[in-house]
C-alpha cells in the first residue's frame, strides 16, 4: 500500500503559501488555534497530517485526524445541537452554561475535548466502554437540564509509515509517497460494535431521546454502509432513543482552491436508522457456497478447476 499526505496542518500539501508555512513553523492546527496536538509516538515529533489520500489514481483525500471535522469554530456541534434539540441555542463549556441558561432563555452545556470536563461515569469491568467523544446538554431557562444527546466521532487510522515523506513535506513543501495506508479493517472490528454497545446503553437513558450521533468522513460512512450490507440493510427510522444518526462530512467544494485557503467541510448525508437494525446487519453473514476451503484445497494441490 502507498499513499500521499493530502492536508498538513489544516492546508493543501501542495499549498506553499505564506499562510501554510508559517502554520508548519509554528507547528499550529489552525481548527484550534493552538499547536497541533497529534504526536508521533516513537520520536515525539508533532504530525500535523489531516488527511491522506491512496496513489491510486482518483483516490478521495480521506480525514485521517477528528480535529479536522471541528473546522470553523466547531460547527459541527452547532449543527448537530440544532438537528437534536430543533432549536437554535449557544454553546458553552460544561457548568459555564447553567447561568448562561439563565440569563439567555436556555442553552447548550457541551461535554468534551477540553470543553467541560470529564463526566465522572460508572467504570465498567470487561470490555465496553460508556465514555463517548461529546454530550450536548440542553438547559431550560431556569438552568435546569431537560435532555441531552451524544456524539462519536470517527476518522480513519493508519497503516505504514509516513514519517519521512512528512519531514520531505516540512522542510522543502515537496509531496513524495510513502507506504500510509488506511486501516478499513478497524471498521468492522472496533467502530460497529462501539455503537452498538453504546447506542445501546444510551437508549436506557431517560434524558435521551435522540439518541446516539455517529460523525465520520464520507470514505469511513461508505465502508461502514458496506460492511452492514449497504442501505437497504439499514431502513430509515424517524428519531427516537434506540437511534444512531450517521452524519458523514466530506469536502463540499472540489473547485480548485487559492493558496492560503482551507478547503471547507460539510455535512454531505445524514441517516437515521436503530441501533437494533446495525446490530441485525452486523450480525447477519453471507456466506459462500459450501466447500470453498476443500476447492481450494484441489485446485492448489491437482490444479484441478
Amino acid at each position: 500500500m502507498a499513499g500521499y499526505i493530502a492536508e498538513f496542518f489544516g492546508y493543501r500539501a501542495e499549498d506553499a503559501s505564506n499562510e501554510a508555512l508559517t502554520a508548519v513553523a509554528q507547528k499550529r492546527c489552525p481548527f484550534l488555534g493552538t499547536q497541533c496536538t497529534k504526536i508521533l509516538s516513537r520520536d515525539r515529533i508533532v504530525s500535523g497530517v489531516c488527511a491522506i489520500r491512496q496513489k491510486t489514481d482518483g483516490s478521495p483525500n480521506v480525514i485521517c485526524c477528528p480535529i479536522r471535522i471541528y473546522a470553523e469554530d466547531y460547527k459541527m456541534l452547532h449543527t448537530i445541537a440544532n438537528n437534536a434539540f430543533g432549536m437554535s441555542l449557544n454553546l458553552y463549556a460544561g457548568r459555564a452554561a447553567v447561568d448562561k441558561a439563565r440569563s439567555e432563555g436556555g442553552a447548550i452545556a457541551v461535554f468534551g475535548h477540553g470543553w467541560g470536563g470529564e463526566l465522572r461515569l460508572p467504570q465498567r469491568e470487561g470490555t465496553g466502554s460508556y465514555f463517548v467523544d461529546w454530550v450536548l446538554a440542553r438547559l431550560d431557562a431556569t438552568g435546569e437540564l431537560v435532555e441531552f444527546t451524544a456524539i462519536e466521532v470517527q476518522t480513519i487510522d493508519t497503516t505504514g509509515n509516513y514519517r519521512d515523506a512528512r519531514q520531505t513535506l516540512e522542510s522543502s513543501r515537496e509531496v513524495v509517497p510513502c507506504t500510509v495506508g488506511l486501516n478499513w479493517e478497524n471498521v468492522s472490528k472496533r467502530i460497529i460494535p462501539q455503537l452498538i454497545y453504546k447506542g445501546q446503553v444510551l437508549q436506557r437513558e431517560d434524558l435521551c431521546r435522540t439518541g446516539l450521533y455517529f460523525v465520520c468522513p464520507q470514505p469511513v460512512f461508505e465502508r461502514v454502509l458496506s460492511r452492514l450490507g449497504g442501505r437497504e440493510k439499514l431502513p430509515h427510522f424517524p428519531t427516537q432513543p434506540a437511534s444512531i444518526h450517521f452524519v458523514s462530512y466530506d469536502y463540499t467544494n472540489d473547485a480548485p482552491l487559492t493558496d492560503g485557503q482551507i478547503r471547507p467541510l460539510g455535512v454531505i448525508e445524514e441517516h437515521c436508522t436503530t441501533v437494533y437494525k446495525v446490530q441485525e446487519a452486523f450480525s447477519s453473514l453471507n456466506l459462500p457456497e459450501g466447500n470453498v476451503y476443500r476447492d481450494a484445497l484441489r485446485r492448489s494441490l491437482y490444479g484441478e478447476n
